[in-house]
């Protein structure tokens, strides 16, 4: 990731609203396929969404994820199940994620991830999460996930093709040069039912080397890749009883070092990193401090960073800046629009957050940001107006700063 020069730049973390007839398209190639019309469809919509990104003031856009197989109309899900559709090894099953509850307890020094049922922030706020009013579980529909049954193989080219070839044609519609495309990196790849690997080390790097093939393609494109890893931030609430915090970083560090493994000999500048605390609309009292788990972060061989820092659990851990060292030349990509609320935030509120960073780490290294893909988690309208409000705040924030 280059540094800003005169100006405050704008991003987001990925996912946008998909229109109707994009989520139409989608389902009917569950049963009809890819067909001529459908990919049509996709290369207009992309270009349609980057000029839409440009339009709202987005430096650094994507396709939206529109390339992503979504896993039912629900668009949310898409960073995470479209990698079912690019890999080898794995086998369907009946398993719904957000149903099977498979309690499993971990041990000192030995860490197993919970089913969803039994995390910890669910468990804690049971009655919130069983009444369908709370709006908590409002996106919920019956998901079913695979299992690891032989060796992982990277079977996507075609479709990262797709991807890279949408994305350039939108930027050079748009008149722009720079964007980015995302992907699952080895932590979260690895977050299914696994039969075939002996360990979890063997496991990560066999997601590495698959997920490597991936992050290739886009960078030898031109473009950025951003690796989406909420396994080093959520991983904390999955694992039940809550470990030690020692047990815990050795748990990431291992996450840390396959993914840079998968990135080894690749250029940073077209490397970011997305952390998050898992984008689901619940309470989050269980999610770890930034502050615990920024060194293992700023670890992977990324030039930039992103992270959530404007929902009302992590905020306040600007403050984290103020003693962790961003590594010369990198750059912060701070969320300062939060996917948790249907509240728009107003411009001068983005602007204040923005230079409350850059007066931490430098104007030259904060690029604006949403703490996650807003797609699905709130209505597009919403979203976009969200999009137009970051915008305008790092217009006001590069006012100040210039």
């Amino acid at each position: 990731m280059s540094q800003n020069t005169d100006h405050i730049r704008v991003t987001h973390a990925g996912s946008l609203p998909r229109t109707l007839e994009l989520i139409a398209a989608n389902e009917a190639k569950e049963t009809d396929g890819i067909t001529p019309e459908f990919l049509d469809l996709l290369e207009t919509s992309v270009v349609d969404v980057v000029q839409r990104q440009k339009e709202l003031g987005i430096d650094i856009p994507n396709d939206g994820e529109y390339g992503h197989t979504m896993s039912s109309s629900v668009d949310y899900g898409a960073w995470w199940n479209y990698s079912f559709s690019r890999l080898g090894g794995l086998e369907p099953t009946d398993v719904d994620r957000w149903a099977d509850a498979k309690v499993h307890r971990s041990s000192p020094g030995h860490i197993v991830l919970t089913s969803f049922p039994d995390r910890r922030d669910r468990l804690a706020f049971d009655e919130a999460y069983n009444d369908p009013s709370s709006g908590i579980l409002a996106h919920r529909k019956a998901v079913t996930q695979p299992k690891i049954a032989g060796p992982l193989t990277y079977t996507g080219q075609d479709l990262v093709a797709s991807d890279i070839a949408n994305l350039k044609t939108g930027l050079a519609a748009a008149g722009l040069t720079e964007g980015f495309v995302a992907s699952l990196s080895p932590g979260s790849c690895a977050r299914v039912a696994n039969e075939y690997y002996r360990s979890d080390e063997e496991l990560l790097y066999a997601c590495a080397d698959a997920m490597r093939e991936e992050y290739k393609a886009i960078i030898d494109a031109g473009l950025t890749v951003q690796l989406d890893d909420p396994s080093l931030a959520e991983s904390w609430d999955q694992i039940n009883p809550e470990p030690s915090l020692a047990d815990y970083l050795k748990f990431i560090q291992l996450r840390v070092e396959a993914t840079n493994w998968a990135l080894r000999d690749l250029p940073q500048e077209q490397i970011r990193l997305h952390v998050c605390w898992g984008s689901w609309h619940g309470p989050h009292t269980t999610d770890i401090p930034f502050a615990d788990i920024v060194d293992s972060v700023l670890q992977i061989n990324a030039g930039g960073y992103s992270f959530e820092a404007a929902n009302v659990r992590h905020e306040h851990e600007w403050r984290v800046w103020e003693g962790a060292l961003l590594p010369e030349g990198k750059v912060i990509i701070p969320g300062v629009v939060s996917h948790a609320t249907n509240v728009v935030e107003h411009p001068d509120l983005i602007a204040d957050r923005i230079v409350r960073f850059a007066d931490l780490v430098g104007r030259h290294n904060v690029i604006a940001s949403t703490d996650c893909g807003l797609g699905g988690r709130v209505h597009p309208q919403i979203a976009y107006a969200k999009l137009e409000a970051l915008g305008e705040g790092a217009r006001r924030a590069t006012k100040r700063l210039w």
